[in-house]
């Protein structure tokens, strides 16, 4: 239950939902209110707010599609667990209508993987390079499906992240996974991009079995350029159409 000593402070009127939205996220990020916490009824929440009741509802509705709150029927407004799966679904809409997003997230994609292999390189163990080999055959065996092969290269990009022992970067990589979803279901159909794909996998894992960062660091580079490559002239070829 919330702590009815919660100040969720005051709202202008003129501000409406927007104000709103805005306000609760930051008592979210201030840690005022906490997951799986219920929110106040509705008429109590637009009394401490001071704002009317259809701009509640709309913020209300707003922090719902972004799945920052639950809001159950007959039971009031809950905050979700806030995972990252669930924070960035939206986006997924965003990237699948804009080739340019998908585009920038390779940018992100070849600063972040890139330094994340070199840390693996120096920190996986024995066990976790068995794990990527098996991961590695799951993808040779499976590269004429492509869903099945999208979940193997999803799995194998993981492993990495967990071998880096960094907490903040696997949420990092948490977020840039389920949005990179679509780009792999935009570039996985393409003629030739599983065989290159698993090609720059197996020099990954190798470079990864021997330890070596600088080869880990140029062959995730490699890998992350080539199927970029293969983006950049569907989207050409898609605006020539147009």
């Amino acid at each position: 239950m919330t702590n009815s000593s919660t100040d969720f402070g005051t709202v202008e009127r003129a501000a409406l939902s927007e104000q709103i939205t805005e306000r609760i996220l930051q008592m979210i990020k201030d840690r005022q209110l906490q997951p799986g916490e219920k929110l106040p009824a509705e008429r109590e929440l637009a009394v401490m707010m001071n704002v009317g009741r259809p701009a509640l509802r709309e913020a209300l509705r707003a922090l719902a599609m972004m799945n920052v709150i639950e809001i159950r029927q007959g039971a009031g407004a809950y905050i979700t667990e806030l995972e990252t799966a669930q924070l960035v679904q939206h986006l997924d809409f965003v990237f699948s209508l804009n080739d340019t997003a998908i585009l920038d997230l390779f940018d992100a994609r070849k600063i972040v993987e890139v330094g994340i292999i070199e840390l693996a390189a120096q920190r996986i163990t024995d066990e976790e390079i068995a794990e990527l080999e098996a991961c590695l055959q799951e993808s040779i065996e499976s590269m004429h499906d492509p869903e099945l092969f999208l979940l193997t290269d999803l799995e194998l990009h993981s492993l990495i992240t967990k071998a880096a022992r960094n907490p903040i970067l696997l949420r990092l990589m948490e977020s840039i996974h389920q949005l990179g979803l679509v780009s792999r279901r935009r570039t996985g159909h393409l003629p030739g991009v599983t065989e290159q794909s698993t090609a720059d996998h197996q020099r990954i894992v190798a470079a990864l079995a021997a330890r070596d960062p600088a080869a880990a660091r140029a062959a995730m580079l490699a890998h992350l350029e080539n199927v970029e490559e293969k983006l950049k002239r569907l989207v050409e070829t898609n605006d020539s159409e147009q």
